[in-house]
C-alpha cells in the first residue's frame, strides 16, 4: 500500500482510466498504492477496491485530479428493479488511517418504519417535522421522506427526528423525482479522495502506507533493517503533532469566531449585491442555480463530476478566442479548438449572449449530457461559472469534422463516404437518439451538422442546447419555435408540439442525406423540392431511386449496395411521414437498419414495409382532406 521504487510503475493505464499513479494501483501490486484496480479488460468496467478487502466497484471513470467516478452493481441492480432493498442502508465509503473518501452527489434522506406500536402522538411529530417534504410509501413497512428545494436535507436535526425514523444517505442523478423516486436515485457517484498527512509524508518519504489490525496508521520501510527505528521515530513525531494540534484548534477556534463572522457578513453583502444585478427567470431560479453550481467559484465547481473551468484557463486553451480556432458556429455559439494545460484538446463553445435566455441553454445542456452515458454522444467535460464575464462550455474535441462536411462540405474533396461508412453512421446515430429517447429526453435538433465524426468515423451527436426533458406523464411539450429549417418536423412547425417522433422525422432527413449526398435545404432545387425532404418523398413515391441515390454509392454495379440504399430509402420515407403516428419509433429505426446492415430485410420484411408505405400516403387528389390538424395529434397522442 505504497510503493516500491524499483518495480512500482510512475503511471499506468487500466481499461478506460489513463495516466493512473499513486494512490492507485494494479491489485497484481499491492504495494504500490491504496486504491486496488482489477480485471482491466473487462466489459463494461474495470473493478476498484478502495480500500484492501472492501467491495468491489466499477472503475467509471477520472474526471479530474483527486476525485474517481464509481458505479456500485450491486445498487444498480436494486435501483434498475425499484427494490426497496436500496433503502436499506447508509450509503457510505470507509475511511483509513492513510487516506479518505467524500462522495459528491450524496443526498439525505429519511426512513420512517411504520408499525402498530406508532402512537397518534408520534404520528403526529413526524407529520410536524417532515411538513413540506415530499413522501415515498412504495416500499412495504416503511416510508420515505424527501425535499427537492436548495438546501434539502442538510438540516438533519437528528436528535429531534420522529420515533422510527432514521436518516440515510443515497447517491443521486438529479433533484427531479419526474418518473418517480428511483428514477431520481444514483447507482453511479463522484468520489473525492484525500491522503491523510501521514500517508503523504510516508509515501514520498520512500515509505510504505499501512494500517495494523487496530486500525492504527504505520509507515514502513521495504528492505531496511532499521525500520524499527523509523516506526519509534514516526510515533514521536505523532505525538509532537498532536500536541501542537491541541494548541492550534484551541486558538483557531477563538480566531476561526471572529473570521466567521466577518466571512458571512461579507458574503451577504455580496450575494445582496449579485441579485439585484442579476435576477433569474422562473425556468431558471436562484435555487436551481445554487444547486448546479455547487461551492461556486471560478476553478472549484462540481456538477456531478463536471469540473467549473476559469475563464483565464479557456482564454488562454484558445489562444484568447482567436478566429483561426473557429470550428463552427450555431444558433447559440461559436465553436473553437483549444488545448489545456494538461494536454487534453477540447471544443470551447462560447454563447453569444449571457442573459436568460443564453443562461436557459446553458444549463440545459449541463443538466442533460452529465445525466448520459453512450458512446456515441459527445463528452461535457465542464464549463464556466455562471459568474463568469462568459458562458463557455468545454467538450471532448472530435477531429474528423461533421457529417455535413463530409456529404456536401469541406472534407468532399477528402472522398466520398463508402457506402459501409455511411450505413455505420446512419446506425450509431440511431442508437444515440434510441438511447436519448429511452431516457425521456428529445434531441430537437438532430441535423447532419450536429453529427460529429472521430478519425474512425465513429459517431459523436452533439448540441444540446435546445434538447428537452420529456415528462413520462406526457405526451408531448408545447415549446417556443426551435429547429433547422430542412429538419423541422411539419407538425412541430405548424403547432410548435415536441414528441420523440419529432426527432425521427429530422432523422429521416438524415438518412435522405446520407444516400443521396445532397444538403437538406437548397434554393436550386425546384420551388417544391426546394426541402430535401419534398424531394426525397416526390422520387421514392416513384420508385425513382435512381435520382435519389448517390451514384458514387457504386449502386448500378453492385446489386447489394443497390438493395441496400433502397431499403434505406424506404425506411426514411417512413419517418418522413406527415401523420406522426405512422413514423417508426428510434428503436425500430435502428433494428431494421441492423438487419439491412446484415441483409436480413428479405422480401417479407419489405413487403410488410411497403404496405404501411401505402397505408400512410394521402392520395394526390385528397391531400387536404388528408391532413391531420394539432387538435387531432394531441388526440392521438394521449391514447
Amino acid at each position: 500500500m505504497g510503493r516500491n521504487d524499483s518495480t512500482c510503475p510512475k503511471s499506468f493505464s487500466c481499461g478506460n482510466l489513463t495516466d493512473l499513479s499513486f494512490p492507485f494501483s494494479l491489485s497484481t501490486q499491492p504495494d504500490c498504492g491504496i486504491m486496488f484496480l482489477s480485471r482491466c479488460d473487462a466489459k463494461p468496467y474495470p473493478r476498484i477496491q478502495l480500500l484492501p478487502r472492501g467491495d468491489s466497484y466499477y472503475a467509471l471513470g477520472k474526471p479530474f485530479n483527486y476525485t474517481v467516478e464509481l458505479g456500485d452493481p450491486k445498487l444498480h441492480a436494486k435501483l434498475r428493479q425499484h427494490k426497496c432493498q436500496a433503502f436499506n442502508e447508509k450509503f457510505s465509503l470507509p475511511d483509513s488511517p492513510s487516506i479518505s473518501f467524500e462522495i459528491l452527489n450524496i443526498y439525505n434522506f429519511f426512513k420512517c418504519n411504520i408499525t402498530s406500536s406508532n402512537t397518534p402522538n408520534i404520528t403526529q411529530k413526524r407529520s410536524d417535522y417532515f411538513a413540506g417534504y415530499k413522501m415515498y410509501n412504495g416500499c412495504k413497512g416503511f416510508s420515505i421522506y424527501y425535499k427537492l428545494t436548495e438546501g434539502d436535507g442538510e438540516d438533519v436535526r437528528a436528535s429531534n427526528v420522529p420515533a422510527n425514523c432514521s436518516l440515510i444517505r443515497l447517491p443521486i442523478r438529479s433533484r427531479s423525482d419526474n418518473g418517480g423516486l428511483f428514477n431520481m436515485l444514483s447507482a453511479t457517484f463522484l468520489v473525492e479522495w484525500k491522503l491523510s498527512e501521514d500517508c503523504y509524508k510516508c509515501h514520498y518519504g520512500g515509505g510504505q502506507c499501512q494500517t495494523d489490525i487496530t486500525n492504527k496508521f504505520h509507515c514502513t520501510y521495504p528492505n531496511n533493517p532499521h525500520d524499527q527505528d523509523h516506526q519509534k521515530i514516526s510515533s514521536l513525531e505523532k505525538d509532537a503533532k498532536t500536541a501542537r494540534r491541541k494548541f492550534g484548534l484551541t486558538l483557531g477556534v477563538v480566531l476561526g469566531g471572529l473570521g466567521l463572522v466577518m466571512i458571512c457578513l461579507a458574503v451577504y453583502f455580496i450575494w445582496c449585491c449579485k441579485r439585484r444585478k442579476f435576477n433569474p427567470p422562473h425556468f431558471l431560479s436562484t435555487r436551481k442555480l445554487s444547486y448546479i453550481f455547487k461551492n461556486d467559484v471560478e476553478g472549484g465547481s462540481i456538477y456531478f463530476g463536471i469540473p467549473v473551468f476559469s475563464y483565464s484557463e479557456l482564454e488562454e486553451a484558445t489562444n484568447d478566442f482567436n478566429s483561426s480556432r473557429i470550428l463552427g458556429d450555431g444558433g447559440f455559439g461559436t465553436v473553437y479548438y483549444g488545448k489545456l494545460k494538461d494536454g487534453r484538446e477540447v471544443a470551447v463553445k462560447r454563447l453569444y449572449e449571457h442573459n436568460s435566455k443564453q443562461m436557459q441553454q446553458f444549463v440545459n445542456e449541463i443538466e442533460i449530457l452529465t445525466r448520459l452515458r453512450h458512446n456515441n454522444l459527445v463528452t461535457l467535460y465542464g464549463c464556466t461559472s455562471r459568474r463568469s464575464r462568459e458562458l463557455l462550455l468545454v467538450y471532448e474535441y472530435i477531429p474528423n469534422g461533421t457529417l455535413a462536411d463530409h456529404l456536401h462540405g469541406d472534407r468532399v474533396k477528402d472522398g466520398p463516404l463508402t457506402w459501409p461508412v455511411r450505413l455505420k453512421i446512419a446506425i450509431e446515430t440511431a442508437g444515440a437518439l434510441a438511447y436519448l429517447h429511452a431516457s425521456d429526453i428529445i434531441h430537437c435538433d438532430v441535423k447532419t451538422n450536429n453529427i460529429l465524426l472521430d478519425q474512425n468515423f465513429s459517431v459523436k451527436v452533439a448540441d444540446f442546447g435546445i434538447s428537452r426533458l420529456f415528462p413520462n406523464d406526457v405526451s408531448h411539450i408545447s415549446t417556443a419555435p426551435r429547429g433547422t429549417p430542412g429538419y423541422i418536423d411539419p407538425k412541430y412547425h405548424e403547432c410548435y408540439q415536441l414528441t420523440i417522433k419529432s426527432d425521427v422525422y429530422s432523422f429521416g432527413v438524415v438518412l435522405v442525406e446520407l444516400i443521396s449526398s445532397m444538403p437538406a435545404v437548397d434554393m436550386k432545387r425546384h420551388s417544391q423540392e426546394i426541402n430535401l425532404a419534398n424531394f426525397a418523398i416526390n422520387k421514392i413515391v416513384k420508385y425513382a431511386f435512381n435520382e435519389l441515390i448517390d451514384p458514387s454509392l457504386g449502386f448500378d454495379s453492385d446489386t447489394q449496395i443497390w438493395e441496400m440504399t433502397s431499403s434505406v430509402a424506404e425506411l426514411a420515407f417512413l419517418c418522413l411521414q406527415t401523420d406522426r403516428d405512422m413514423r417508426p419509433t428510434m428503436a425500430e429505426v435502428l433494428d431494421t437498419l441492423k438487419e439491412i446492415q446484415t441483409s436480413e430485410f428479405d422480401n417479407e420484411k419489405r413487403a410488410k414495409l411497403l404496405l404501411n408505405q401505402v397505408k400512410s400516403q394521402p392520395s394526390p387528389n385528397s391531400v387536404t382532406d388528408e391532413w391531420i390538424t394539432c387538435s387531432s395529434t394531441i388526440v392521438a397522442n394521449t391514447k
